[in-house]
């Protein structure tokens, strides 16, 4: 399978990359402040399945063919953070279901369909992320062993961990939802969301 020596350094190594501040922890952070914790968990699972897609393509060595096509790429990440950088504008605006209603408590909220979308999106339209996988994955496969239970304990790693980091930030979003909801600040958590919202959606566009 693979060494307790090669997890042992993969492990610390990608946890740190993963706590890093990001686009996908970004949005994690920002469905937290406006839809709390356990809607977040939706974006959360379609962020999961994007960050699977992208490792295992990046470990098979599809990812090289991918970028070897910048067109389709382009157009795809720039749909992606347009539609990101909207939701943002209508957050900032306190209009949409991405929005804080007036009252903390009321108003609709996002579908799941559409959080899970956000994170497929985001994480399989980010060129770092390509990228990253690319450079990150190969230096831990071992050559003389066989691929497919290598790479799927990596992957399962990778998503743990993932997850773990994402559920951090959602939750720091909550928090800072609570202390300017309980001042009165609705508006201005609006904005402060819809801000790092359109930040996400330009990042994921120009990235």
């Amino acid at each position: 399978m693979m060494s307790w020596a090669t997890l042992s350094v993969f492990v610390p190594t990608f946890l740190f990359v993963s706590l890093t501040p990001g686009m996908c922890m970004t949005l994690a952070m920002v469905l937290g402040m406006t839809q709390g914790v356990k809607r977040t968990l939706w974006m959360m699972i379609g962020e999961l399945i994007g960050v699977g897609i992208v490792a295992a393509a990046a470990g098979a060595g599809v990812a090289a063919l991918m970028l070897r096509q910048p067109e389709l790429f382009i157009a795809f990440k720039w749909v992606g953070g347009a539609y990101l950088a909207y939701l943002g504008i209508m957050m900032w605006r306190s209009r949409g279901r991405m929005a804080i209603p007036d009252e903390l408590n009321a108003g609709p909220a996002a579908g799941r369909v559409q959080l899970a979308t956000q994170g497929l999106v985001t994480a399989v339209a980010n060129p770092k992320g390509w990228a990253f996988f690319m450079v990150l994955l190969p230096p831990f496969l071992d050559g003389s062993r066989p691929l497919a239970p290598q790479l799927t304990l990596l992957i399962a790693v990778i998503l743990v961990i993932e997850f773990a980091s994402m559920l951090v930030y959602a939750t720091g979003g909550k928090t800072l939802r609570n202390v300017l909801g309980k001042s009165g600040n609705v508006r201005l958590l609006n904005r402060i969301a819809g801000t790092l919202m359109i930040g996400v959606g330009v990042w994921l566009a120009l990235g």
